[in-house]
């Protein structure tokens, strides 16, 4: 069986392989899928990521959120912002014209000093290297995601923020097995379809983006 380590290795590798307009026309595909949703465009307070390594890339959909007047922020990495092992996220608005500057890892971040919580977002698109069609995730395994979300675990009726990945179909998996502390999305797009997830019995059926028809 392989392991985790050389998993991820493995699925890293293969969105890395793609080519530069593969790149371009997957990310515009999902930003067409998303758009389309009735749900999604009526959201204000909407998080995405800096892509790095073959992640797809979630641009096009800031700039046009932006130009909705959605209000768009990134996650900001910090041990100064109530986790003391420096393994939780908080979210700094972006603007493309406001500084930027590269955290440990060298990924951009906004140099503002207001931050928010992941509980006063509507929606989090999440990154991740690995996925199922149950809608859930692997991701680069330094747990920031989980640590930030792990309030969900609790929630059976209400959960904020939404929670969508994006990614290449070559990221999918025929299955995961979570772990007790896993978050699972609520739905993950893809240049070729919309994954949502099953909820659990008695629970309310989360909204996911429309597939197409």
């Amino acid at each position: 069986m392989i392991g985790s380590r050389a998993l991820r290795l493995a699925l890293r590798r293969a969105r890395r392989a793609l080519p530069a307009p593969t790149q371009r026309h997957h990310a515009e595909q999902v930003r067409r899928r998303l758009r389309r949703d009735l749900i999604y465009r009526s959201k204000h307070h909407i998080a995405a990521y800096w892509p790095a390594d073959g992640e797809l890339d979630p641009r096009p959909l800031m700039r046009e959120a932006i130009t909705h007047g959605q209000a768009l922020y990134l996650p900001v990495l910090g041990r100064r912002f109530g986790d003391p092992n420096g393994k939780g996220l908080r979210f700094a608005r972006y603007r493309p014209e406001a500084p930027m500057r590269p955290n440990r890892y060298g990924i951009p971040e906004p140099r503002g000093r207001v931050r928010r919580s992941a509980r006063r977002l509507d929606i989090l698109l999440v990154p991740l290297v690995g996925f199922d069609a149950d809608c859930n995730r692997i991701g680069m395994g330094g747990g920031y995601y989980d640590r930030t979300l792990g309030y969900l675990l609790s929630r059976r009726h209400w959960r904020r923020p939404r929670l969508i990945g994006i990614a290449h179909e070559c990221q999918r998996l025929e299955r995961i097995l979570p772990r007790p502390w896993d978050i699972p999305l609520d739905a993950i797009v893809t240049e070729e379809r919309v994954y949502r997830r099953r909820p659990a019995a008695g629970a309310p059926t989360p909204p996911a983006p429309e597939s197409d028809r």
